[in-house]
């Protein structure tokens, strides 16, 4: 298994929103080293769910449930989309100023690659964001 973390701007498309919408694609990935992330994805991959510019946090835990497939939203054959569905929100969202403060984290994408929308998780870092979260990955 594999474990990722998900950008999306919260007012654009939520945590909230994918509970409620179920199943979604994650579509609209423009970014060559982001797509292929995606296409890197495999069905039952954990990914962290961030909320991009506003709140800037980590709020669950979702599962990819469908591996790459062309993006619906452009007829170019260049960019691809995902399925995911929620999984687990956390307790208590992970901030991005408590991840940059955390040692431990100095690593992670997130912090070293920050404009990257779709991004590669360690596993040991994975579990580290979820006990942070204050959940069991």
């Amino acid at each position: 298994m594999n474990y990722w973390l998900l950008k999306s701007e919260p007012d654009v498309f939520s945590w909230d929103d994918l509970v409620k919408k179920g199943p979604s694609v994650w579509d609209g990935v423009r970014n060559y080293q982001a797509r292929n992330n995606l296409k890197a994805m495999k069905k039952g991959d954990k990914a962290l769910f961030y909320h991009s510019n506003i709140g800037r946090e980590i709020v669950g835990i979702a599962t990819i449930t469908k591996p790459f497939f062309p993006d619906p939203t452009i007829d170019d054959e260049r960019w691809v989309a995902v399925e995911v569905k929620a999984q687990k929100k956390f307790k208590n969202a992970v901030t991005l100023d408590t991840i940059k403060n955390t040692p431990a984290l100095a690593k992670l994408p997130l912090v070293t690659h920050s404009r990257l929308s779709v991004m590669p998780v360690s596993e040991l870092d994975f579990v580290l964001l979820c006990d942070m979260g204050g959940i069991v990955s």
